[in-house]
């Protein structure tokens, strides 16, 4: 005698199911999740790295979670190729995949540009730090590009206090900009590391040395003038509708650093000055 076919069983939904709380969480999601990259460079040439990702939707307050796994088959489903306009739609799928109202995507990976030593013109990797953050909210979406930039700074006080030498440190200068045309990031690290009492290189002969030392010692800088020079040259550049600035130096004579940060959102203050 034939058995009856068993019908298969379902699997229940439970990040679906009611949730009787009735308290939306604003971020829910990944951590800390490595994938694959490609970036382009000015030069023309690919960058494959990995990247760190954080993604988040929110959720609304009837539901008990969120679907962990969709997130990494958005990352999958992208592969390798990064740039602005292909994160800015992962952003949009993410949120629409998961039935979210808003989101918030942010890659960091290390980058690494080609540079020459300023005299001898010895040839090595620099690497900086790089971030994309984008966020959709009310179906707008906004991305910003970040950037840390390893410069050395030297102190102004120091050098007219002293009748002999000054101190001098490695800095860090953090740029966050949201941009209204494209901008390399090469173009953001040159900018930065213009200001500086010097910029680093990863390889410097004794020549190099000599130039990287007195270039410093008569460039000198506090973080303050750091982020306010900064801050000059992005207000010039009408591709940057905003951005942060932050500067830290690691104190060379002091157990603490310094820092100064400052924002500006240039639309806004063209429309408090109009007004």
């Amino acid at each position: 005698m034939n058995q009856p076919e068993s019908s298969p069983t379902e699997i229940p939904d439970t990040q679906n199911s009611l949730d009787t709380r009735h308290i939306a969480i604003d971020k829910v999601g990944i951590k800390d999740i490595k994938h694959p990259v490609v970036v382009s460079d000015r030069s023309g040439r690919e960058q494959h790295t990995v990247a760190n990702f954080n993604m988040y939707v929110n959720l609304p307050e009837k539901y008990k979670g969120t679907h962990m796994s969709r997130f990494v088959e958005i990352l999958n489903h992208h592969e390798y190729e990064i740039t602005v306009q292909s994160f800015k739609r992962m952003i949009e799928e993410m949120t629409e995949l998961l039935n979210a109202q808003s989101g918030d995507i942010e890659m960091s990976f290390p980058y690494f540009v080609n540079k020459s030593a300023p005299v001898s013109g010895v040839k090595s990797l620099m690497d900086y730090e790089v971030s994309f953050i984008g966020q959709i909210k009310d179906h707008k979406t906004e991305v910003l590009v970040k950037v840390l930039v390893p410069v050395t700074s030297l102190c102004p006080c120091s050098k007219n206090i002293s009748d002999y030498g000054a101190h001098n440190q490695r800095s860090h200068i953090t740029a966050c900009v949201r941009m209204k045309d494209f901008i390399w990031i090469e173009e953001l690290i040159d900018i930065i590391e213009k200001v500086a009492s010097c910029e680093l290189y990863g390889l410097l002969k004794r020549p190099d040395e000599k130039y990287v030392t007195e270039r410093a010692y008569d460039n000198p800088k506090f973080v303050e003038d750091i982020v306010r020079d900064v801050a000059v040259e992005f207000n010039k550049d009408n591709r940057i509708l905003a951005y942060t600035v932050e500067s830290e130096n690691f104190e060379s004579i002091h157990n603490h650093s310094a820092y100064a940060m400052l924002e500006c959102d240039k639309e806004k203050e063209k429309s408090n000055k109009s007004g």
